[in-house]
């Protein structure tokens, strides 16, 4: 899934995408999460907005290294890996990450079948995957470093050659400096600053 330092997600909510077999029907929506929690409140705000529809299906993946990936696919009363993991495939098919698809069924009277209702949920996803917006993000580490406003120079240096992201600065005579760093440079910049005395830097978790 991921390249190098980089990974596949979508931008903003996708628009609604309908899809129709044998009077059900099947509305298809896209989120960019990267928290369970989102993933809850987006599923019950679509319960409320479709509160007469049978079956809330949906399928997420979050994490941008394979180390932390995790990822559910659910049929909601629908019988086993027929809605939930088609809907997963298309994460798959897509290549994306931190993103979750949502399905929702309105039951028109007539049963469609175990492939008819893969094939359903699996088209509804991919259309709403399609109408969404594809980006690219890179995986940052970010780093906070500490120092002496006498060291200004140097680690500024080190910013403007590296071409590192500054999130945030503080300079007085104590001065502390947010940056964000490509997850294949951290370690080499890690070192570089590292290396200077009287210069602290250290990894900032989210």
């Amino acid at each position: 899934m991921i390249e190098n330092d980089s990974y596949k997600t979508i931008s903003k909510l996708s628009k609604e995408v309908l899809y129709k077999d044998k009077n059900s029907k099947f509305y298809g929506y896209a989120f960019p999460v990267s928290t369970e929690e989102k993933v809850k409140f987006h599923i019950e705000n679509l319960k409320k907005i479709h509160h007469g529809a049978r079956h809330w299906c949906y399928a997420y993946r979050i994490g941008e290294l394979e180390s932390n990936l995790s990822f559910r696919a659910n049929d909601d009363g629908e019988p086993n890996n027929s809605a939930g993991m088609p809907i997963y495939g298309q994460i798959q098919s897509f290549n994306l990450t931190n993103v979750l698809i949502v399905v929702v069924r309105y039951f028109g009277g007539t049963k469609l079948g175990v492939g008819g209702l893969i094939s359903a949920y699996r088209t509804t996803a991919q259309m709403a995957l399609e109408t969404s917006s594809i980006i690219s993000k890179t995986i940052n580490v970010k780093y906070l470093i500490v120092f002496d406003y006498k060291h200004m120079n140097k680690v500024m240096r080190i910013i403007k050659e590296r071409n590192l992201h500054i999130i945030h600065q503080t300079l007085e005579l104590n001065c502390q400096i947010t940056i964000a760093v490509r997850f294949r440079d951290a370690q080499s910049v890690f070192e570089l600053f590292n290396a200077i005395h009287d210069i602290q830097i250290e990894i900032l978790n989210d």
